[in-house]
């Protein structure tokens, strides 16, 4: 059997986020509507989830059609069953990620996140899967005493930390 790996980008929009994942039913869609509504009810997103039996479709719900059709496009490009991607404005996954995780269909995150995703994808007869992501850059020194300080205050000015 031979296998090959695939990368897809996935570049969130501006003042957006994505979240993606791996579930295992069709319900997956709804559930996951439902979830992201429930929780941050302003949230704008579009949500889509690949089908790996039956008519193996791209199954898209959201509210916000632009978000919607990027969340489509980019799942039928990455082509990978029991796979979801949300595309969030209006909130963030820092809100989001605990309850996404509680979905009983949900069975891994990949990442959360507003940077750039390299999306490492592995190819066999069967089909498709992803087998990881590069999320964002790669780090290139250790904190220093100034850039601690600058954390602590930065998750307070944005309300994090009290």
């Amino acid at each position: 059997m031979e296998l090959e790996i695939k990368i897809v980008e996935l570049k969130a929009p501006e003042d957006c986020n994505l979240i993606l994942g791996q579930s295992h039913f069709i319900k997956t869609v709804e559930d996951l509507h439902e979830a992201i509504v429930n929780t941050v009810p302003q949230a704008k997103f579009g949500l889509a989830f690949g089908e790996a039996s039956g008519d193996c479709l791209v199954r898209i719900s959201g509210n916000d059609k632009d978000l919607e059709e990027l969340a489509g496009l980019k799942m039928l490009e990455m082509a990978c069953g029991h796979s979801f991607l949300i595309f969030l404005r209006n909130a963030f996954p820092i809100n989001l990620t605990q309850r996404i995780k509680s979905v009983p269909e949900v069975v891994n995150l990949f990442c959360a996140t507003a940077n750039p995703v390299q999306v490492l994808i592995v190819e066999s007869e069967q089909g498709r899967g992803i087998i990881g992501v590069i999320d964002g850059s790669k780090p290139h020194a250790l904190e220093t005493a100034d850039d601690v300080t600058w954390r602590k205050n930065f998750l307070r000015d944005i309300g994090y930390k009290l």
